[in-house]
């Protein structure tokens, strides 16, 4: 019998406002209703100013929703206070920005220990192991000393996505980590992407303007003025 594939990640009616109960009180998502299965990997696309970044902000527990409700690994999140949402974001979500974010006076490896060291509060022998393992499998096997300025472009963004999946998330968020990158480096970490997904079940919600990518996912959810209008 096949093992029932669940939700990692479910919104319902969400509504995101700013300035709320003053003049001018704005509305930037209209009801938002998505799901995102377990190994699932999917495109979120829409224009500027569409709502995509208030979105993902919400769905990685950065912001909370001004209505509706959004469940994570099954967790219902809106009773949750700030330490609780911090603990369920480490365990549960992998970040990749557009702006890897590293930390300059840091070597690779220690960039990508970040994470088991904010959750843990030390870097374990095992969290270095599987820190050097993931360096190498993002082609960075030898490199896991130099800093961030040592290295190019398409290098740092590598560095940031074993950062992300250091602690083996069950989601990984990724918003245009492809954006400032070359064709050929967009591809080698869109592949990197996809490969973590197959090989360890981790959904992937991945932000994009590149038709080519966004192609080759499950599916695509568009979002158009706060409001879903396909996927």
């Amino acid at each position: 019998m096949n093992k029932p594939i669940h939700p990692i990640l479910r919104l319902t009616d969400i509504h995101r406002s700013y300035n709320v109960g003053t003049e001018v009180e704005t509305e930037v998502l209209h009801g938002i209703n998505l799901s995102l299965l377990e190994a699932e990997f999917v495109a979120l696309k829409g224009p500027s100013g569409s709502g995509k970044s208030t979105l993902l902000n919400i769905i990685g527990l950065l912001e909370r929703p001004t209505l509706g409700t959004l469940e994570i690994a099954g967790q219902q999140t809106q009773s949750l206070d700030d330490a609780g949402l911090t603990k369920l974001r480490g365990a549960t979500i992998g970040f990749v920005f557009q702006f890897h974010h590293l930390l300059p006076a840091f070597t690779a490896l220690e960039n990508v220990l970040l994470p088991s060291i904010i959750a843990h509060g030390t870097a374990t022998a095992a969290a270095e192991a599987t820190a050097h393992e993931l360096l190498a499998r993002v082609g960075l096997k030898g490199a896991e000393y130099k800093r961030p300025g040592e290295l190019s472009g398409g290098m740092q963004q590598r560095v940031a996505i074993a950062r992300a999946l250091s602690l083996r998330p069950r989601l990984i968020l990724a918003d245009e980590p492809t954006g400032n990158l070359d064709t050929v480096s967009a591809d080698e970490v869109f592949a990197l992407l996809r490969e973590f997904n197959q090989d360890h079940g981790s959904a992937c919600l991945l932000v994009t303007h590149d038709p080519r990518l966004a192609a080759q996912c499950d599916r695509t959810i568009e979002l158009v003025d706060g409001r879903v209008v396909s996927g």
